[in-house]
């Protein structure tokens, strides 16, 4: 329909619709009556932005006291102008308790007895001997000295020992035989001594009474001589019955030089004695020490070699030998707390540094991973277990373990 027609002039049956009248050709002047105000409002849109910006700067950097409120009902810290951060959660407050503590020590070792174990060798001087007998099985109890096992040498060592022991009876027989002897030259040499000293007083008071006589003259000149020859000849056999007797002495009977001889012989024979039951000590092996038998490496017929025979430990004291880096040891103090963990033990091991070694040395213990360090320099450390702990390694001797040296309380 054109502008300005009416709406009633339309063609008959036609239905009478709305009318919308749109301006097509507005003039210039209208548009630009609209954009007008938007473009006065834009130089201002940066300014209220930065406005907007350093408020909000503002409140979080000095925290005025209603933002203040604000942060505290959210759990927020405060910010930028104070020594906290801007506008975080606030970390829980850690107690003194749960502070991060020093960074523990850690190294490689093995579980040993104290004393470590004892390879028992053949006996000293058992030269191509071999095991006649083990008298001892795996896990026995010993004590220091006891008979661990016997030598194929032992019945040519037994009959020099008893040939030692009859030439020893046979020599001290002879002492006494000597002894006896001796004393009996003595007493009767005294007895001599004696009885020649008796028989020289009566010879002299005969030759008295006689010399008596003759000034006298109640007594011729031949009886006094032959009283005189008495006396003399009884003065003689006083000096030889004296002289006999200086050769047994007059003091301790065993200081005999016939004694001492026979004595000596007899040391002389102890002596081979002793020797023969030193020699027989070749053909038995005994522990050195108190302990429990760990393994029985040689067995009877065979000749024992550089494994030695048996192994023995005492498993009722063990400890654990760490190795620590030579960087770390400064960190290691006596009697500090250590974890041994290994994965064949049911739980750790509990216990404190003992002793610390003195020389750096090759580390023998190393990490099964590739990239470990096998030539490393380490100190060894040793660690006393605790009862509890010790009851549950002696059954675990060798046992290669990971410890963890806890560092000393501040």
């Amino acid at each position: 329909m054109r502008a300005g027609e009416d709406p009633a002039e339309t063609a008959p049956g036609t239905p009478a619709l709305p009318m919308v009248v749109v301006e097509r050709n507005l003039p210039a002047p209208a548009r630009s009556h609209r954009l007008r105000p938007m473009l006065r409002a834009l130089p201002f849109i940066p300014a209220v932005m930065a406005l907007l910006m350093t408020g909000g700067v503002i409140g979080l950097y000095f925290q005025p006291p209603g933002v203040r409120k604000v942060m505290t009902w959210l759990n927020l810290a405060p910010g930028g102008g104070t020594s906290n951060p801007i506008a975080v959660p606030a970390p829980p407050v850690q107690p003194d308790a749960v502070r991060a503590q020093p960074r523990a020590v850690i190294g490689l070792g093995k579980l040993l007895p104290e004393g470590e174990v004892v390879t028992v060798a053949p006996p000293y001087g058992a030269g191509d001997a071999r095991i006649s007998r083990i008298l001892v099985s795996e896990g026995q109890k010993v004590e220091a000295g006891a008979l661990l096992g016997v030598m194929d040498n032992e019945r040519p060592l037994l009959s020099a020992l008893e040939a030692a022991k009859a030439s020893l009876a046979s020599k001290q027989a002879v002492h006494a035989q000597v002894r006896n002897a001796t004393a009996a030259a003595r007493a009767e040499a005294q007895a001599a001594l004696a009885r020649s000293e008796s028989v020289a007083q009566n010879a002299a008071r005969d030759f008295e009474r006689v010399e008596e006589l003759k000034r006298r003259g109640f007594a011729s000149d031949q009886s006094h001589d032959q009283r005189r020859s008495q006396m003399e000849e009884a003065m003689r056999d006083v000096e030889r019955n004296r002289a006999s007797l200086t050769r047994y002495g007059e003091g301790d009977l065993d200081l005999q030089p016939d004694i001492v001889v026979a004595a000596r012989t007899v040391d002389l024979a102890r002596a081979d004695l002793e020797r023969a039951a030193a020699d027989l000590e070749r053909a038995y092996i005994r522990a050195p020490l108190a302990a429990t038998i760990l393994s029985i490496t040689a067995r009877p017929g065979e000749k024992p070699g550089a494994g030695g025979i048996l192994n023995l430990g005492d498993i009722d004291h063990m400890k654990a030998e760490i190795e620590v880096y030579q960087t770390e040891i400064s960190r290691v103090g006596l009697d500090a707390r250590v974890e041994v963990q290994a994965e064949a033990l049911p739980e750790p091991l509990q216990g404190r540094v003992s002793r610390i070694g003195l020389e750096v040395g090759r580390q023998t213990i190393t990490d099964p991973s590739p990239a470990a360090n096998t030539d490393a320099r380490v100190i060894k450390v040793t660690v006393r277990l605790d009862p509890a702990s010790n009851v549950i390694a002696r059954g675990f001797t060798n046992l290669p373990v990971r410890a963890r040296i806890l560092p000393a309380a501040p």
